[in-house]
């Protein structure tokens, strides 16, 4: 403090008893945070230990990330450090949720090796609002079933109200998983390949002497084809003809085939997997071996 008898301080003795710079002090006694109580002679502004007090509040709502706006209104009693503290709060929430956004969109660019043009795609679909997320799903199975009065019902409810909104606090992972599904949804190739597997239901619907319907993922499948693959059994054996009779009866292999085809590649089984990725639930086995044997045996067959 000046030596006086005043017990004022200026903002040089200010600077070395907080450790703040005298640029900041000045700063921010311009901006009207910390008025000076006084001048001295030579026109110098002043502060007493109230001002001290006053200066330590602002540097800690300063560090905290509050405005100098909401800094003066909590000074000057407008409002209330609980009420500044609460709507940060929701701000700083959101500027997380972004930069969580961001930070999976730069990490996608880094693993792909991505140009500048997909970069900017891959960010746009990140960033999509949640009404613009469920418009582009509702599209896709728009165009999945459309004309298709046959297809399962159920099939129909479960892709048409399918959870695929990112949460509010997604995960750098779901982030990930919805840019790959959005652009894999958006895919004409991809869409097609869907649209068959529904035309593909909407043949069967009704008809129970069809197998393709009852080979859509059946868990009884999979046991066998593990089974098989465990045994080492190659598809165009003997073996692997009697486990395609018991899987099957005498339905119509290259029927079957074609409909295993079309529902067990990889894209397809990719999509699954994007879809729990999204909704947070981990990624579910896909049986990829299993179809694949399954596959490989009726296309042996049908050969043969």
């Amino acid at each position: 403090m000046i030596d006086d008898g005043t017990g004022l301080f200026t903002i040089g003795e200010l600077a070395r008893a907080t450790g703040l710079s005298v640029r900041t002090i000045r700063y921010w006694s311009d901006e009207g945070a910390l008025p000076p109580v006084a001048r001295s002679t030579g026109g110098y502004r002043l502060y007493d230990a109230a001002s001290v007090a006053r200066l330590e509040l602002i540097r800690t709502l300063r560090e905290l990330g509050l405005g100098l706006e909401d800094v003066r209104k909590v000074l000057s009693g407008e409002t209330t450090v609980a009420r500044v503290a609460a709507a940060h709060v929701v701000a700083l929430d959101a500027q997380i949720r972004s930069l969580k956004v961001t930070r999976a969109v730069l990490s996608t660019v880094a693993r792909r090796g991505s140009t500048a043009e997909e970069m900017t795609l891959m960010n746009k679909l990140a960033r999509l609002s949640a009404a613009e997320r469920k418009r582009i799903m509702e599209e896709f199975v728009e165009e999945m079933f459309h004309g298709l009065d046959t297809v399962d019902p159920a099939i129909q409810e479960r892709m048409r109200t399918i959870a695929v909104d990112l949460p509010e606090d997604p995960t750098p992972e779901q982030v990930d998983a919805w840019v790959e599904l959005a652009e894999l949804i958006q895919d004409p190739e991809f869409r097609a390949q869907m649209r068959k597997v529904a035309e593909f239901n909407a043949a069967d619907r009704g008809n129970d002497t069809v197998a393709g319907r009852s080979v859509w993922f059946p868990m009884r499948m999979v046991q066998l084809g593990a089974q098989a693959r465990e045994r080492g059994i190659d598809p165009g054996t003997p073996e692997a003809e009697e486990i395609l009779r018991e899987l099957l009866g005498d339905a119509d292999r290259a029927a079957v085939l074609e409909r295993m085809e079309s529902a067990s590649n990889d894209r397809l089984a990719r999509y699954r997997e994007l879809l729990t990725a999204v909704k947070g639930q981990g990624t579910p086995p896909a049986h990829r071996e299993e179809f694949a044997w399954v596959v490989a045996a009726l296309r042996a067959g049908t050969a043969g």
